[in-house]
């Protein structure tokens, strides 16, 4: 009897030990398994469409929706169109205007009429030449250090400036400081009323009806400009 129970002490000895290093190689083979999942992890990809994947997201749930069935459209629909793009379709179809030519409008100084004073809102003086300003006895001029680039390219000193020269136009006199200069008359557009002229009558000028509007004070006055 001391016997058997002695080998079934030993046996279940031996039983317990291969038990305690089975369990020992669990963690081992556990720890194997974890690193080979993550491994698969960084290498797994799936195919899927597209639509399925973006529908996987709830983010991308409404987005979807208004982009692809809310703003769908058909033949029949108004869509509306901005104000700039209507200008912009809307300005295509106006033609082109020939050129009218530059204005000339009849004026007075002092006994002397013009029948034509060149109207010029690219010029920055108003010119006279030498001539005229002689005839017409104005007062004394004002000397100046100005220097004129003419058309071909020559430069030419004025002789001098004359200041707050009553100028008629219409019923409208207006103060006109006018820049001498040794010229030839040109007997069609004597001289040239420039950009101050023009601001001190607060000139409007409509180049479609050929018209420049003179306004001082409450007062207008129209002209039916003479083309040059």
């Amino acid at each position: 009897m001391v016997e058997v129970e002695d080998s079934k002490q030993e046996v279940e000895a031996q039983v317990e030990e291969t038990i305690d290093v089975e369990a020992k190689k669990v963690p081992e083979e556990l720890k194997v398994q974890e690193v080979n999942r993550e491994e698969v992890k960084e290498k797994l990809s799936v195919n899927i469409p597209l639509v399925e994947a973006f529908q996987e997201i709830l983010g991308f749930v409404k987005y979807l929706k208004d982009l692809i069935t809310k703003k769908k459209t058909t033949k029949n629909d108004v869509v509306n169109v901005t104000h700039r793009v209507s200008s912009i379709i809307a300005t295509t179809t106006v033609q082109e205007k020939e050129d009218p030519g530059a204005f000339a409008i009849p004026c007075t100084i002092g006994v002397r009429d013009f029948a034509r004073a060149l109207c010029d809102n690219g010029a920055s003086i108003n010119l006279m030449p030498l001539t005229i300003y002689k005839q017409a006895g104005l007062g004394m001029l004002r000397p100046t250090s100005m220097r004129m680039q003419m058309a071909d390219r020559s430069i030419k000193r004025p002789v001098g400036i004359v200041d707050d020269v009553l100028l008629k136009v219409g019923e409208f006199h207006l103060p006109t400081n006018f820049v001498i200069l040794d010229c030839a008359v040109d007997k069609e557009i004597p001289i040239i009323l420039g950009r101050p002229f023009l601001a001190t009558g607060r000139a409007l000028m409509d180049l479609e009806q050929n018209e420049i509007k003179f306004r001082v004070n409450d007062e207008e006055f129209t002209f039916q400009a003479s083309r040059v």
